[in-house]
């Protein structure tokens, strides 16, 4: 194999074009972007031209051609049967998320892939975030003390829009709790560990389509801590700051525009002394151990496709590994399970293998 993997992408559109390849591919040191394949032969076209790539009419034509691995970034509903033919071709996968329609469809996903002898992640590129993970070391560190409570909350306007697919629940699966949603679920268990319950409400409460634009869901960890996670496609994009706040018996690690597509916000911890003193009146003042979280800034996409590609080169630990996808889908299920019967769903422990990844 050459030193960088010769990367297909797998609906070029979307994500691929605004994030992933200009971000992700163009800027990665050991990949290269050799051919896209897209629905839509025009803007297939397009990105070809603009990235440099060999456009393809079909699946079968990209997975014949020159690569090592593929980038599926295509709605959802087709993720399942792109991968498995990614993978019988014997093409490493990095899938965006959800990897599927439901669990059993991610089982088999990740079966083929296991059986075909190929590496298979999820697209979490938040975790790669540089003040997500000075904050993940922070807590490793133990310098919050013992986990309380964390809070992580992604927002957008997302209105009535035509072939929208995420608005589709047989295309997309579910609607701001598995696009959005999935991602903070994914990163507060990253920062906390195991989930063992949830419980979730979704609404469908300004927009009128097939999936929920409001959802809520309150997590119980392994470790006694609690988070609650919010996701909508009904707030305005300039209304909300994307908070994610951690708190522990010593102090809190709070910021605002850290979670989302961007590489960078403004985080802060907030440390008080070893064992704080009861205080009657209260007082919030100055705090104390005031600390910005400024670790150089690298861009998530970037970091996320040279972590795949490192995996399949260097033989190195597979950070998007599919333990995390698997788990991912069996949370979400376990959200909109507790949604529809509005009970508190528990976390089968085989389901949690990722979670401290």
């Amino acid at each position: 194999m050459n030193n960088k993997v010769r990367w297909g992408i797998i609906g070029s559109g979307g994500i691929a074009r605004r994030r992933t390849i200009p971000e992700g591919f163009q800027q990665a040191g050991n990949a290269q972007l050799i051919s896209v394949f897209g629905p839509n032969r025009e803007t297939n076209g397009e990105v070809a031209a603009q990235f440099g790539a060999t456009p393809h009419e079909s699946l079968e034509s990209l997975l014949a051609s020159d690569i090592d691995a593929v980038y599926v970034a295509s709605p959802v509903h087709a993720h399942a049967s792109q991968v498995e033919a990614s993978a019988r071709a014997g093409k490493h996968v990095l899938c965006e998320k959800p990897l599927g329609l439901s669990v059993k469809e991610a089982q088999n996903m990740t079966q083929t892939c296991r059986d075909r002898g190929v590496q298979f992640g999820t697209a979490f590129m938040m975790r790669f975030q540089s003040q997500h993970q000075a904050a993940l070391e922070w807590i490793r560190q133990g310098r919050l003390g013992r986990p309380v409570f964390a809070r992580a909350q992604l927002s957008c306007w997302y209105p009535p829009l035509e072939k929208s697919w995420r608005q589709n629940p047989t295309l997309g699966g579910g609607g701001s709790l598995m696009d959005l949603g999935s991602h903070l679920i994914d990163l507060l268990e990253m920062f906390f560990g195991r989930v063992r319950s949830v419980s979730c409400f979704t609404n469908h409460h300004v927009h009128v389509y097939g999936t929920e634009d409001s959802s809520v869901v309150m997590l119980q960890f392994d470790n006694g801590a609690i988070g609650t996670v919010d996701a909508f496609f009904c707030i305005p994009d300039n209304s909300t700051k994307n908070r994610l706040e951690l708190y522990g018996s010593q102090g809190s690690i709070l910021a605002n525009e850290t979670i989302g597509q961007g590489s960078k916000g403004e985080m802060t911890a907030y440390l008080t002394e070893k064992d704080p003193q009861y205080r009657a009146q209260q007082e919030r003042g100055a705090p104390m151990g005031q600390i910005r979280i400024q670790p150089p800034v690298r861009n998530i996409y970037q970091a996320e496709i040279e972590a795949f590609s490192a995996a399949i080169l260097e033989g190195k630990p597979n950070p998007l590994n599919s333990d995390i996808g698997m788990h991912s889908q069996q949370m979400l299920a376990a959200c909109y399970e507790s949604a529809r019967t509005r009970k508190v769903v528990e976390i089968p422990p085989t389901s949690a293998a990722a979670a401290n990844h």
